[in-house]
């Protein structure tokens, strides 16, 4: 039997690193903690060996498209594929930050949408038969798409939205934030969330071609809202710690063999939300 491998984006620290933390002790097979920093990324590494895990290491830089190739180029040779793959590596400016409104927008969905779309691209190719893809997304993302103006919830909602109609969308958000147009276009204030309804539209979409093109191989590609997690991103006082907010997209990696749903739904708390 091969070996099956489980991959992580973005899991130095935070949801990441808790998600790497629970797949050791759930997944049967090898887990990869992936992060842009090889010293962070093995120092998370060291840190779960002393908790008697056995995590193993690769660089990925999802911003960087030649990272993402390189990487899929290494499963794809060492493990035939991957199994389960799970695109947390995200970005979000403090409240706080004094950068610019358009630099934000451009940097966050650069990160959140387009580097996380590339990531589907070149791996879609190595998914194999069986496998769980999980798009970690937001709360943010329900609250948001009811902030948009009528026009722009009917087009996320709309059940045959392209991707080429979604990455447009998404670009005209950073062109009009750039001009400083963006609330009067009907787009809500905040790029995190612009990226994360973004994101999940993405994932129905690319369900919909899995379900097309590959009809018969089971894999199951959904999104989900982690939770408010205290985390770096997201401060302190959040309710939930980590290793909670872990527990759905653990959850979805971990469906069982043969399961035809949930596939192309977003999920919180391991339920499926209507949005």
């Amino acid at each position: 039997m091969p070996i099956r491998v489980a991959v992580v984006t973005g899991s130095n620290k935070g949801i990441g690193l808790a998600t790497v933390r629970a797949l050791c002790k759930q997944f049967e097979g090898d887990v990869y903690l992936t992060a842009r920093n090889v010293g962070r990324g093995e120092a998370a590494v060291k840190a779960l060996n002393s908790e008697g895990l056995k995590p193993l290491f690769h660089q990925l830089d999802i911003d960087d498209l030649n990272s993402i190739k390189t990487a899929a180029e290494f499963f794809k040779q060492k493990y035939g594929g991957v199994d389960v793959l799970i695109n947390n590596a995200a970005i979000a400016f403090k409240v706080a930050d004094t950068t610019p409104f358009g630099i934000q927008a451009e940097v966050t969905l650069k990160t959140n949408f387009f580097s996380t779309r590339n990531m589907w691209t070149v791996f879609s190719e190595i998914i194999k038969p069986g496998g769980r893809v999980v798009n970690v997304s937001s709360m943010n993302c329900v609250s948001g798409l009811k902030k948009c103006n009528l026009d722009l919830q009917q087009r996320f909602r709309n059940e045959n939205i392209t991707e080429e109609e979604l990455v447009k969308l998404m670009q005209r958000f950073v062109d009009e934030a750039k001009k400083g147009e963006h609330k009067e276009r009907g787009w809500p204030d905040g790029a995190y969330t612009v990226s994360k309804i973004g994101l999940t539209v993405l994932s129905v979409i690319h369900a919909r071609r899995l379900s097309k093109e590959r009809p018969n191989d089971g894999i199951l590609l959904n999104a989900c809202c982690p939770g408010w997690v205290r985390t770096d991103m997201a401060g302190p006082t959040a309710p939930k710690s980590p290793d909670e907010g872990a527990v759905t997209p653990v959850y979805l990696a971990l469906l069982p063999s043969g399961a035809k749903e949930p596939h192309g739904m977003y999920l919180s708390d391991k339920e499926v939300q209507l949005w």
